[in-house]
């Protein structure tokens, strides 16, 4: 069973990524049929944006996977035998 504190955590990233996904979905479905004028625009990042970001994470994602996995290759190499 999970302890208090393991549930506060979870509890916090679920509202982090709802949050997350609710800003970006607002972003990038309603602000470009909204007036460039009105006061919605400047809680927003420019729009060119909205495609930068998402991909330059999806680059970090895919080092950090690259950079476990030759870790774990790394570790659990066997040596070769000496014929």
């Amino acid at each position: 069973m999970a302890t208090g504190v393991d549930q506060a955590a979870g509890m916090s990233l679920v509202v982090f990524s709802l949050l997350l996904f609710t800003y970006y979905s607002v972003w990038v479905i309603v602000l470009p049929f909204v007036d460039s004028d009105h006061v919605l625009h400047k809680y927003f990042l420019p729009r060119e944006y909205s495609v930068i970001l998402p991909g330059i994470a999806a680059v970090i994602l895919l080092l950090c996977i690259g950079a476990f996995t030759a870790v774990v290759m790394w570790k659990n190499r066997k040596p070769k035998k000496a014929d």
